[in-house]
């Protein structure tokens, strides 16, 4: 169930777009820089699955990540960044329309081989809302918002060109698509170990193609989501076995892309944003965190890498712990972009442009929500923590009325002991945010569960 308020065609939908885009440029505060463009580049890196310790500037030690350490120290470190979700479709949807993904019809589980779920027409994407400002849009990587009817493919959701797969590389069958905008498909089987490289060497392709006006790029890697598939000069590199070796390869491609816009002069005129999808699952590193990818509310599954980088705007070698999310991307780049966010949708996500580019220390949120699937089981505030449901012998198993559990972020961040004893007037918020939120969102959830999920789920690959 969707409320964005967009009945009707696709054509009515962008012609609400350009429209709205018109009637409110002048209410946009855009941000100011030494620039020759209007409006900024914007690449979004999304790894699958990386976790908050498997990066250097997060605390990571066994992976070494020289270019991420780079990227960190001339740009902006969010030490408080949360992924839209604690799993890959979820969490992709609620980056793209900066909606908390049960808003979508997507925040049940992920979409499976045989899965008829899809993101829906009438959500606006960050590529959607970018086009009025004259943005080329491409997508490099993994989809996993829907592959049957007209989710399929990306094309039909603002982007000019889709280059990648349809969801996770676990998945079988599994074929590489590319799809222009016109429609027009072409597919070809999956070399594993070339994945990444080949989602890098497309997207490059598509910067070289668009270096004179501004472009919108999702370079979605499949990586490092199990099983591992190093590319053969990165294979035995690392001391974290076949997972820390692709980790390895994701940071020489964070190096190549930023060498490469340095050499097409367009470092100054682009912002890259690092990060990941939700935390690591049966590998990774969670930093000290709580649980893993699926795991509840807990900040394994839901807190992961981010970084901004900017030269020139965002400031660098800077860390902020202001509570960010990945539902902040639409309504930010629109920011950055000049234009406004787009009309009549409700967005869950905050402008953070003032945060990213240093002209603000507080984050714009008073909460952030944390869901397990389509149930409502933690609110986050800058210092606090409060998670009402935990997984116990394979099932989520409320735990507030026995055991409140309300942690102190400033003292322990790896949420292992409740303040619920000593801070009775916050629990007693906390208890009441998360009761609010349950009520807004009760109206979104499914009546039943997915059919996808009604039926013994196919086996991963070996």
């Amino acid at each position: 169930m969707a409320d964005s308020g967009w009945s009707g065609t696709r054509l009515r939908r962008r012609d609400l777009l350009a429209s709205g885009a018109a009637l409110l440029a002048v209410a946009a505060a855009p941000v100011t820089y030494a620039s020759k463009r209007r409006a900024p580049n914007i690449i979004v890196i999304l790894c699958d699955d990386l976790g908050y310790g498997d990066i250097e500037p997060t605390g990571g030690r066994l992976i070494k990540t020289p270019n991420i350490n780079k990227m960190a120290a001339q740009g902006t470190l969010f030490t408080n960044y949360y992924a839209a979700a604690n799993l890959c479709t979820p969490s992709r949807a609620g980056l793209l329309t900066g909606r908390y993904p049960i808003r979508t019809g997507l925040g049940y589980q992920v979409i499976l081989q045989n899965d008829e779920r899809g993101l829906p027409l009438s959500e606006v994407t960050i590529p959607e809302a970018l086009k009025p400002a004259g943005y080329a849009t491409a997508l490099f990587g993994k989809w996993h918002l829907g592959h049957r009817g007209p989710a399929w493919p990306p094309t039909n959701h603002g982007f000019d060109r889709f280059f990648g797969i349809p969801y996770s590389h676990d998945m079988s069958p599994l074929s590489l698509f590319d799809v222009d905008a016109k429609g027009k498909v072409q597919q070809e089987p999956v070399v594993y170990s070339e994945l990444q490289q080949r989602f890098y060497a497309e997207a490059e392709r598509f910067i070289d193609a668009n270096a004179d006006r501004p472009f919108f790029v999702e370079l979605a890697l499949s990586a490092p989501h199990l099983p591992e598939y190093p590319h053969p000069p990165f294979q035995k590199q690392s001391s974290a076995g076949a997972y820390g070796d692709v980790v390895t390869e994701i940071d020489d491609l964070v190096g190549r892309l930023l060498a490469k816009l340095k050499a097409l002069k367009l470092e100054h005129d682009t912002l890259v944003v690092f990060t990941s999808d939700n935390g690591p699952w049966f590998e990774g590193a969670t930093g000290g965190l709580r649980q893993r990818k699926g795991g509840g509310g807990y900040d394994g599954g839901y807190r992961v890498p981010m970084i901004a980088y900017w030269p020139g705007v965002v400031p660098a070698g800077r860390t902020t712990d202001a509570i960010t999310s990945a539902i902040d991307f639409l309504p930010t780049f629109c920011s950055l972009a000049g234009m406004p966010p787009p009309p009549g949708v409700a967005l869950d996500g905050r402008d953070v442009s003032a945060l990213m580019t240093g002209r603000a220390s507080v984050s714009p949120h008073d909460e952030l929500l944390l869901f397990d699937n389509e149930d409502v089981v933690g609110v986050r505030t800058q210092r606090w923590a409060f998670i009402d449901s935990d997984y116990y012998r394979g099932r989520l198993f409320p735990t507030d009325a026995k055991y409140p559990q309300l942690y102190d972020m400033m003292v322990d961040p790896s949420q292992s002991y409740s303040f619920a004893d000593r801070q009775p007037e916050v629990l007693a918020d906390m208890r009441a945010r998360l009761a609010r939120a349950r009520a807004t969102f009760a109206p979104f959830k499914s009546a039943t569960i997915p059919a996808a999920f009604a039926r013994p789920a196919p086996a991963l690959q070996d």
